[in-house]
């Protein structure tokens, strides 16, 4: 698991809810101060995983992100749903940014069109995949819930560019 905010600092879960709370004179001071703290919190942490993977004989060579959306959030009017853009943005890029700095590829995707993404690239049908990954889960105890099968695909499509 990758942290993405630091525990001891509970305004870096929720960054820019925390901004717009913030006085009109603190705000901008505030972003830069929780965005560099998620970024740092996010590198540790991936660098942290990597070297454990590494330690078990397990070396990372290519980072696939599954994301709900690329939106760009000076698009939104609503603030409430800005902040949770900017947010899902700033999370994102920090990974991505995390990833480079260890050195590794990363491809972003699209939730919403993953299958017909990972369809297009791996020559094979939406349904077909879509099988293929809920039939890698049934040897699991417990449920196989949509995220993972996702990240599952994800994994799939960034082996298959390696």
């Amino acid at each position: 698991m990758i942290d993405l905010s630091d525990a001891r600092v509970p305004t870096s879960r929720q960054p820019y809810h925390a901004v717009r709370g913030a006085r009109p004179g603190q705000a901008a001071r505030l972003e830069r101060y929780l965005r560099r703290l998620v970024e740092r919190v996010t590198r540790q942490s991936l660098s942290a995983l990597l070297k454990e993977y590494r330690r078990q004989g397990r070396p990372v060579r290519r980072v696939a992100l599954v994301v709900g959306s690329l939106i760009d959030p000076a698009r939104i009017g609503n603030d409430h749903i800005r902040a949770h853009a900017l947010e899902g943005q700033l999370f994102r890029t920090a990974l991505e940014g995390a990833a480079r700095t260890a050195r590794l590829p990363c491809t972003t995707l699209v939730e919403r069109s993953l299958y017909e993404t990972a369809s297009s690239r791996l020559k094979r049908s939406p349904g077909t995949l879509k099988r293929a990954v809920t039939d890698l889960g049934a040897a699991l105890d417990g449920p196989w819930r949509a995220d993972e099968k996702a990240a599952t695909l994800a994994a799939w499509l960034a082996l298959r560019a390696s």
